[in-house]
């Protein structure tokens, strides 16, 4: 990276920690500020005329008038918004929709504003400036990061629907781009085992620095592949090819190809240097390709934080840290300390008030702001933004891990009420029991009762299934594992990329016994007191226990993590396949 950007960074930190200082020391009143702005400047929206925006006096006023609500409360408006009307959500039109899984079939299209995108901008902008000031040479070489597609989709008004990491990374100015290992159009390869093969091989022709993407599961895939595709890649790099042919019937990757071939030369050097690592270490990991390797930024909270202990495997003792608490709808948090999940909250950024755990389920529960929150609790997050969202429950739940100067530090635990992720693909349960009513129909395998648990470990969901017939066949339960991956990956689109990436892999199915489902109900609505009019049933679980242990009556498998090719085996009590 250029020694002008490097001296940008370092002079910004300066500024950026000022800020973080000054809104740190005073949380209550840099919230009230934020919101009193939001409120002036979208008065005039046709949200904030429902809800007497301009009479709103601060936060009391602002939780009285308007009722807490998931994207579904939102959609009436957003659909509003997508046909083309205008000032609906906020003064600041939108330029975009970023989309994200929902709750049901349909995905969630955020309103991108440029308001909002400053916000998450500057907070990048703060991250950087402050990790180079504790990592002096993080910017000495290439960065290296990976996006999602710019645009796919229009909504019916011609407004883009897409990602805004790709979003900005297109249309970036070009002294930032010509410091990206890899290039924008690597992420338009349609195919995602080409698509690695050809961002590793754009990645390791450069001596690189920092690796910055949201999944430590996509920094293990790109190691993953550089010890499987090394001959591939390193030929590649030598004669200045792409060592992977896009071609396909309809030409469409073909031209992608060619532009992708611009962007490459022969680079005999670069490539002895790499058949040297490979020489000497046994293999192309990342941690001796790259040397001058100084920091790897990536989460390090919930579920990701146990992917992300395994990446010492590939990039060795590489410093890692927090990239902050991000979602599709807002970045809330700024970690300022390696290995740590937590940051000081972006209280420039967002109004937040917070529900504590315990209290989720009633009617009217307690509500906190940032400055009334108690170290080590955790709580639900309500969000406001300068995107249009208003006391939005992204259904998150975040942990208060201490303090900077009088802001709490949070870090992201899990996904709340009825939903579990991996791999960031947020299954919801009414996409579970959509699935699975899907899947019946069309494998013929009628249930009782089902559940998944999310394996971390392994990446991938246990699918509990009993059988309504306990004399079910495996061929059928195979045809309904099929259909249940299959058909959530049509009602969640983020699981269906995540599992063509394989980020995900299969899911493992464990037949439950006869009266499990009756047996579990008993246990929580007559042992546990609940009412029976109010029982739910938990179509996914956080984790094991051992009454969901002993109910298991034969657990089954597909020979690959990727495919059902074969006929599934049974596994015996320590995992492995029964004889």
């Amino acid at each position: 990276m250029s020694l002008l950007l490097r001296w940008i960074y370092k002079v910004r930190a300066q500024g950026f920690s000022r800020r973080l200082e000054s809104a740190c020391r005073d949380p209550r009143g840099t919230q009230e500020r934020f919101l009193r702005e939001v409120l002036r400047k979208n008065r005039d929206t046709v949200f904030g005329k429902d809800h007497g925006f301009s009479e709103i006096q601060g936060p009391q006023e602002y939780r009285a008038r308007i009722t807490m609500r998931d994207y579904e409360g939102f959609r009436p408006y957003i659909t509003r918004l997508s046909a083309g009307e205008r000032k609906v959500l906020t003064a600041d039109e939108p330029f975009m929709f970023a989309t994200t899984s929902g709750t049901t079939d349909q995905p969630k299209l955020v309103p991108v504003t440029r308001t909002w995108k400053k916000h998450v901008t500057s907070l990048t902008s703060m991250w950087i400036a402050l990790a180079q000031r504790d990592h002096p040479d993080i910017l000495r070489r290439r960065v290296i990061t990976m996006v999602s597609p710019a645009i796919e989709g229009y909504t019916q008004s011609g407004m883009p629907i897409g990602a805004v990491s790709g979003f900005t990374a297109d249309r970036m100015p070009w002294i930032l781009k010509r410091s990206y290992a890899v290039p924008y159009p690597v992420t338009l390869i349609e195919d995602y085992d080409l698509r690695y093969i050809v961002a590793m091989r754009m990645a390791l022709q450069h001596r690189t620095s920092i690796i910055v993407t949201p999944n430590p599961s996509t920094l293990m895939r790109l190691g993953e592949t550089g010890v499987r595709e090394a001959e591939t890649i390193i030929r590649a790099i030598h004669d200045g090819t792409l060592g992977v042919s896009l071609k396909s019937d309809d030409g469409d990757q073909a031209e992608l190809e060619q532009r992708l071939l611009s962007l490459v030369r022969p680079q005999p050097e670069r490539a002895r240097f790499l058949e040297d690592v490979v020489k000497k270490h046994g293999a192309l990991r990342p941690r001796h390709a790259w040397p001058d390797l100084a920091l790897i930024g990536c989460w390090l909270g919930g579920s990701a934080g146990i992917q992300s202990s395994s990446l010492s495997d590939y990039y060795g003792d590489t410093p890692l840290r927090d990239i902050g608490f991000r979602a599709t709808e807002s970045t809330m948090t700024v970690p300022i300390q390696d290995n740590t999940a937590a940051g000081p909250l972006a209280l420039n950024s967002g109004f937040y008030e917070f529900i504590h755990e315990d209290d989720i389920e009633l009617d009217d529960p307690p509500v906190r702001l940032a400055h009334e929150l108690e170290d080590g609790h955790r709580y639900y997050i309500l969000l406001t933004t300068a995107g249009g969202l208003y006391r939005y429950d992204i259904n998150d739940i975040v942990e208060v891990q201490g303090f900077y100067r009088n802001c709490p530090q949070l870090a992201f635990i899990r996904k709340g009420r009825d939903m579990a992720s991996i791999t960031g693909e947020k299954i919801h349960a009414n996409q579970v029991l959509m699935a699975a009513n899907t899947a019946s129909e069309s494998s013929g395998l009628v249930w009782t009762q089902v559940q998944v648990i999310p394996d971390v470990h392994r990446s991938r969901y246990d699918l509990l299934v009993e059988p309504k017939d306990p004399a079910a066949s495996i061929e059928l339960l195979q045809k309904f594992a099929i259909a249940m991956d299959t058909h959530l990956s049509k009602f969640n689109e983020e699981y269906s990329q995540k599992r063509k990436s394989r980020r995900l892999h299969l899911p493992r199915i464990h037949q439950m016994k006869q009266g499990w489902y009756e047996r579990r109900w008993k246990a929580d609505v007559i042992s546990g007191g609940k009412r029976d009019s109010q029982y739910k049933w938990p179509l996914i679980g956080l984790q094991w226990d051992q009454e969901a242990q002993r109910e298991i009556d034969r657990v089954l498998e597909a020979e690959t993590t990727e495919e059902f090719t074969g006929p599934l085996r049974l596994i015996d009590d320590l995992g492995m396949p029964r004889s």
